[in-house]
């Protein structure tokens, strides 16, 4: 009686539209905004035009994507986010697959990941060996978690400080290099040298933005905490297109205030040579010694924030799959008093601090992104599903341009999944196998419900 009691009180709606944005630029914005410049660059032949747009063209098919998982989370509140869309839209194997990949892999290794860059960063400073930093990876982790265990707003309170800290120095990085640089790039959309057909252009665009996505990734999650939005059929929304939006904007001015700053000769140089932390260099150019030390600051606080709404944000797919009945019974209990998934929360951690263990940061930053565009894909479509199974859903809000918006958006992904599968084909098919198991793992919880209930 007691379980089923803790079970109707439910998460707590105590997060605003700031602290869904938060979760959305927080994960979002991590180091990535400081290097990856440098790849977008390299794939448009160091086109500075070409590699703008690619930035813009990122964040467009981020924010179509947004606006289908907008409409979602509107009509459909439920804490779990992608799992509770995949499983009423197809099936509940499918949802579960998503969510057996990101708490065995993809979420687990994305945390993990981030936590092992936050001290490596500081090792040219500290000179940290390899057991140290992910020693401190592993505190960090725990820490992060049960400083989540305190509620929700805590979490959230976390996430908006650590927002507002990292913008503030990459914001003077930026206005301080668009006011003093003195460069006026060239911004023409054909590479210099570059003889060959329109084709080659849309290739490269494609190739070149499937970079600009890693830096966009991590929006998706602000719908895993919808249960805990205040009126989310209003701020969760609002939370996407402002977080995506906001995100798109710092990534486009920030890549541009460099191309301000450094020669394109220069920049030609550096990367070449492997120097890829462009903004880094562009922060010591203007400020001195002063600039290496905001581009860090930034940096720490920018992972710190990441880590955080990705342990907030991924623990609540398991608490959606235990409810749901199909997983671990263990991880659907809240905290009586905080009423957050504790257990959910506790094995997330035990699980990244096994990958912090054995792999290092290449091995966990390449793992898995294949799946993740693949279940994007199944979301968005799933926009369609949903207006069809469920036409007296109340919708508070509704994508823009249905269903144009939605069939651009499939098409968009699908030609990036192509490309991705092209070019990294072995991380393609470990994204398919993984979920795969999931399946599997899925139809023995399955049988065994069913035993279960025909013993009753």
């Amino acid at each position: 009686m007691e379980k089923k009691n803790e079970q109707q009180v439910g998460l707590k709606r105590e997060m605003g539209l700031f602290g869904g944005i938060g979760i959305i630029a927080g994960i979002v914005v991590g180091s990535g905004i400081f290097y990856l410049g440098s790849y977008v660059l390299e794939r448009t032949h160091m086109s500075m035009g070409l590699a703008l747009l690619c930035w813009i063209v990122g964040g467009v098919v981020s924010i179509l994507g947004g606006l289908c998982f907008a409409e979602l989370g509107a009509c459909d509140p439920a804490a779990g986010g992608m799992v509770v869309y995949l499983d009423k839209a197809y099936h509940p194997v499918v949802g579960y697959m998503f969510g057996f990949t990101s708490w065995l892999l993809s979420g687990a290794g994305s945390i993990s990941a981030v936590a092992i860059a936050l001290p490596t960063a500081l090792q040219g400073y500290f000179g940290f060996s390899e057991m140290t930093i992910k020693i401190i990876a592993i505190v960090l982790i725990i820490a992060l978690t049960a400083y989540n265990c305190f509620g929700i707003k805590l979490g959230a309170l976390l996430q908006n400080v650590s927002l507002v800290a990292k913008l503030v120095p990459i914001a003077i990085i930026v206005i301080g290099a668009l006011i003093m640089g003195r460069q006026t790039p060239d911004l023409s959309l054909i590479p210099a040298g570059y003889d060959g057909g329109i084709g080659g252009i849309i290739g490269m665009i494609a190739f070149a933005t499937v970079a600009t996505l890693w830096a966009y990734e991590g929006w998706t999650n602000a719908n895993a905490v919808a249960e805990e939005i205040k009126n989310p059929g209003k701020n969760l929304p609002g939370a996407l297109i402002i977080g995506i939006g906001s995100c798109t904007l710092l990534y486009v001015l920030f890549n541009f205030a460099i191309y301000r700053v450094i020669p394109h000769a220069e920049i030609v140089s550096m990367i070449g040579e492997g120097n890829l932390y462009l903004g880094t260099e562009v922060a010591n150019r203007i400020f001195g010694g002063l600039g290496g030390g905001l581009v860090l600051a930034a940096m720490l606080i920018a992972m710190l924030g990441s880590a955080n709404g990705m342990i907030i944000a991924f623990a609540r797919y398991y608490y959606a799959m235990a409810v749901e009945g199909h997983f671990f019974k263990s991880q659907a209990k809240l905290s009586k008093k905080y009423q957050v998934p504790t257990n959910a929360l506790i094995w997330q951690a035990v699980i990244c601090i096994v990958l912090v263990l054995l792999r290092n940061l290449d091995q966990l930053t390449s793992l898995v992104v294949f799946s993740g565009m693949v279940f994007n894909t199944l979301v968005v479509i799933a926009v369609i599903i949903y207006r069809k199974k469920f036409p007296n859903l109340e919708r508070p809000y509704k994508a823009w341009g249905y269903p144009v918006t939605v069939v651009i958006s499939v098409v968009l992904f699908a030609g990036l999944m192509i490309n991705t599968f092209i070019e990294d084909p072995v991380t393609s098919i470990i994204g398919l196998v993984v979920p795969a198991l999931g399946a599997v793992v899925y139809f023995i919880f399955d049988a065994k419900m069913k035993k279960e209930k025909a013993q009753q």
